[in-house]
């Protein structure tokens, strides 16, 4: 069964012609993006301006309010001043104060107290105190010195803002790297009617829409190139800086840059459906995606809050006992409002976001941040060999035609079954046959053969191009010998049988991508098992095994089989990773411990994979695997400045020193919790 998260379609995000000014539709518009927070979603430009107003709100509090009962250098007071920091700091709590308020009324809601309640508690507190503070000293007038919080409510709520704007800013950038590719996308389309063209906006372009591309431009949409031919740069998409010739017939992404000719296209996908709009999906699944990490800090946070509370209650009772009252509240205060989280609520996330930034310029798009925790358990790395260990490009290496039937004629007859197919190697067979000037055969009832081949019809002949397997269990004759040669160099045999007799056969061969060797080295070196998992024959399987430099390898292998070996190794207590194509490879990659789609182009099923390699280059699971590493390990360094703050100024602002002397003051307790937020906020910097 594939898992849960998996197996819910993604709805792709409108583009809207993903206008270089207007990227709001990709949820990556310069002002404006949504993250939750506490059941809450929290707009980027909303808190922005929250945080800009409450800080011109703030700055009278700084200069008229004493900060934690110390009369500061520039502190200015006169008759009034304390009402106006009373309705400034009133203003404050209700405006500025909103976002964790009413995230705090959802964990409350859920029962789940976490980060936003402890926050809202630190403000609630010092806001409350504070207005009782007001009460007694401007309007009963009372004798007592109370010293109020306005001050440390205008600041905290100023950071807590900046912290969030910061969070939400940096989850962004993965979103800007992908917004390069984007902004070269354009804004209209040529779009032809008839004998007319037309230009229109692209968010007018329907699938089967004909638009026309010139020399030099940017292809709008994935579609599939119907008049004209040209050399496409697909840098952008593919990681190739090599021009690919297209012509009819070829298939096109959105976002390639088109060479000196001009071409026109018939949309297969819209803009709300093609390869930009699923990587914008990608990235902002990625972002909010909670991992069991983030869920750990928000844990973590609902011990702070029942701590906080427990402690303060605590010296609450002891100091109105060995005290007096004024003493208790302020001991009281004093714990509530440092035990505030603002360290901790950015500990995981600004990692997590650096880390997916980090992934996106490299190769890199992670779906479910869990993989990143998963990766540290990794101890098998199953490979699909086509298209991943591989080019996936294919070259006819020989051809045998046996009977009355001759080169010619069987590649003829083969390329007309290849023509129905668009796997790389009826693709490669079908561009040899033109190479060779022969033409395709024209055959009806093209139809996939699954795990075996396809077959075909013509004039009552009955045509199969299929592959050893298909003969071994038919207990079919072949000429065994003369494949022999080519399986022993790597190459992939497919036979055509004509009414029931085998008739000849043609001989591909691939190759090993450049980078596929380094890669199994680096997994060994990591103490991870590399496996392939091919359905090609033993003797292929076994020479590009034998060049790549891996030991364990499954051939001749249907899409079931490779889920059932993936299912295998992890009921025998291995964590493994999947890495395919993303079509056959689904189960798969869906029931791994990590599944990685390799291309993250116009064909993969992306809802089946946790990473998507759109490079298409191996090496970049170590890139991934690496990162993973090194982000596990700021994620835990940011939890302990986070939490290790609050560990120990909780107890020492409760007063469990005083009997030597010693009480954390809140101002002590103020400038610790800032400087730990920094700490936090730098560290996740420092991610390489």
């Amino acid at each position: 069964m594939m898992k849960d998260m998996k197996s819910e379609k993604m709805d792709m995000h409108d583009m809207k012609g993903m206008d270089h000014g207007n990227m709001d539709d990709m949820g990556m518009s310069s002002g404006h993006m949504m993250m939750n927070h506490g059941g809450m979603m929290m707009d980027m430009g909303d808190l922005r301006q929250k945080f800009w107003v409450s800080l011109i709100l703030s700055i009278p509090v700084f200069i008229l309010s004493p900060f934690m009962g110390l009369n500061l250098p520039f502190q200015v007071t006169f008759p009034g001043s304390s009402w106006i920091i009373m309705i400034l700091s009133s203003i404050l709590y209700f405006y500025g104060g909103k976002p964790f308020l009413t995230g705090a009324r959802g964990e409350l809601k859920a029962k789940k107290p976490a980060m936003m309640t402890l926050i809202t508690m630190g403000i609630s507190v010092a806001y409350i105190y504070s207005m009782y503070s007001f009460v007694m000293t401007n309007i009963l007038h009372s004798s007592t010195n109370i010293m109020d919080f306005f001050w440390e409510l205008a600041s905290l709520i100023d950071i807590m803002l900046l912290g969030h704007w910061i969070e939400m800013k940096s989850t962004m950038s993965a979103g800007n790297a992908l917004q390069k590719i984007a902004s070269l996308v354009p804004n209209q389309v040529h779009m032809v009617h008839g004998s007319e063209t037309m230009d229109h906006d692209i968010s007018m372009v329907k699938a089967g829409d004909v638009v026309e591309v010139r020399a030099g431009e940017s292809i709008p949409l994935d579609a599939a190139i119907i008049s004209g031919e040209s050399y496409v740069n697909e840098s952008l998409i593919t990681g190739e800086s090599k021009a690919v010739k297209k012509s009819i017939g070829d298939k096109v992404v959105g976002g390639s840059i088109n060479g000196e000719g001009t071409i026109r296209i018939q949309v297969t996908k819209t803009s709300s459906e093609g390869y930009l709009s699923q990587i914008s999906k990608l990235v902002s699944d990625a972002q909010t995606n909670k991992s069991k990490t983030q869920m750990l800090a928000d844990r973590v946070s609902g011990w702070l809050f029942y701590a906080a509370v427990t402690v303060g209650l605590m010296a609450f009772l002891y100091w109105l006992v060995f005290g007096n009252m004024s003493l208790a509240l302020m001991r009281l205060v004093t714990v509530l409002v440092i035990a505030c989280p603002h360290a901790l609520g950015l500990a995981i996330p600004l990692v997590m976001a650096r880390s997916t930034s980090i992934a996106a310029t490299n190769g890199l798009i992670i779906r479910d941040n869990q993989a990143i925790e998963n990766s540290r358990k990794i101890d098998y790395v199953a490979m699909d060999k086509t298209g991943t260990l591989t080019e996936g490009k294919f070259t006819v290496n020989g051809l045998k035609a046996s009977g009355d039937m001759d080169d010619d004629q069987l590649l003829s007859l083969i390329a007309g079954i290849e023509s129905g197919s668009s796997h790389p190697i009826a693709n490669s067979v079908v561009e040899y046959a033109k190479e060779q000037k022969v033409q395709a055969a024209q055959l009806d009832n093209i139809q996939a053969i699954k795990g075996y081949g396809m077959s075909a019809t013509k004039d009552s002949h009955k045509y199969l191009l299929i592959n050893m397997k298909y003969l071994q269990a038919h207990e079919m004759d072949f000429d065994k010998a003369a494949a022999q040669q080519y399986l022993d160099k790597g190459n992939t045999i497919s036979y055509l049988i004509a009414d029931d007799k085998v008739v000849g056969f043609v001989a591909l061969g691939d190759k090993v991508k450049v980078n596929s060797v380094q890669f199994i080295k680096d997994l060994k070196a990591k103490n991870i098992t590399p496996i392939m998992l091919t359905g090609d024959n033993k003797e292929a399987a076994a020479s590009f095994a034998k060049q790549l430099g891996i030991d364990e390898f499954k051939a001749e292998l249907l899409p079931e089989d490779k889920h059932k070996v993936i299912k295998s190794l992890e009921l025998e207590g291995h964590h493994v990773m999947m890495v395919g194509d993303g079509i056959n490879d689904a189960p798969s990659l869906a029931s791994a411990t990590i599944g990685v789609a390799i291309g993250a182009g116009t064909d993969v099923a992306i809802d089946s994979a946790d990473v998507i390699l759109y490079n298409s280059d191996p090496s970049d699971i170590t890139k991934f695997l690496n990162l993973s590493a090194k982000t596990y390990r700021k994620t835990v360094e940011n939890l302990w400045w986070g939490a290790g703050y609050n560990i120990l100024a909780i107890p020492l602002a409760a007063g469990v020193l005083a009997g030597v002397g010693f009480v954390l003051s809140p101002a002590v307790g103020a400038v610790i919790m800032s400087f730990s937020t920094v700490i936090v906020a730098l560290n996740a910097m420092t991610l390489k």
